[in-house]
């Protein structure tokens, strides 16, 4: 069994994820609060010193702690998104932790929302979509449509260098639409939604994805009809097949 840190683990993704993981691996949080029936490590990830120690030891790390959202202010985004991912990946590094698997967003891409035929799929107007798309692939220019996703961009950038520099595994999953009612809300949900479920297995096969996989990106949804996201890449390198489909809720 391997050792594994969770970042955030009370927000709803870390929640669901402890849930399916800790029969496989023994979980540790690192949380802001304490975690009932999990060893938990109460520290502000922004403040380096408070969070090194409870990387030793650590096989993998799973980071999610986040501010999501540009309803955030730039400071609350500084702090959390970019010094806190700067401090995770510097612990883990000088911790010699084994793979780092980063909580991205597909906010990296959102921008292409701004452009047909990804512009009338997001907003649901779906006569005026083509019978077919060419779907966005992880390796197409990053296209953030924000500050949060620019703050995910640059997590993504860090964790290169980090697997570049430090011997460092880093895996960035680029959730889509995640919500506590696990159900799409909204026309643009039915292409960037991602099942509670779904999300889970995906964080799963991540942390046991091979040891050759130094780094690599993968979106992460579940199997929309209007979805604009390719899942292929993540399928062949991580055995990744959505289990649930937005339309089911129509």
């Amino acid at each position: 069994m391997a050792k594994i840190l969770i970042t955030g683990m009370s927000g709803l993704i870390g929640t669901a994820f402890a849930k399916q993981i800790s029969s496989e691996h023994n979980i540790t949080a690192l949380n802001r609060s304490h975690i009932a029936d999990t060893p938990t490590i109460r520290a502000d990830i922004s403040e380096y010193e408070a969070i090194r120690p409870a990387f030793d030891g650590i096989d993998t790390v799973v980071h999610l702690a986040a501010k999501a959202g540009d309803q955030f202010t730039w400071d609350e985004l500084l702090k959390t998104n970019i010094e806190g991912t700067r401090n995770v990946y510097e612990a883990a590094a000088d911790a010699n932790c084994q793979r780092v698997i980063f909580a991205s967003s597909g906010a990296t891409v959102s921008g292409w929302e701004s452009v047909e035929p990804y512009k009338s799929i997001a907003e649901g107007n779906y006569d005026a979509a083509p019978d077919a798309w060419d779907m966005i692939k992880v390796d197409a220019p990053t296209r953030p449509a924000g500050i949060y996703g620019s703050t995910k961009v640059w997590g993504e950038a860090l964790g290169r260098y980090y697997s570049d520099t430090k011997n460092l595994s880093v895996l960035n999953i680029r959730l889509g639409y995640v919500n506590a009612e696990d159900k799409p809300k909204g026309n643009r949900a039915y292409s960037i939604w991602c099942s509670q479920r779904d999300i889970t297995h995906a964080l799963t096969l991540a942390v046991n994805a091979k040891e050759n996989v130094r780094f690599d990106t993968f979106f992460v949804n579940s199997n929309n009809k209007w979805g604009y996201r390719d899942l292929e890449h993540t399928r062949d390198i991580l055995g990744f097949i959505p289990q649930d489909h937005a339309e089911e809720y129509r």
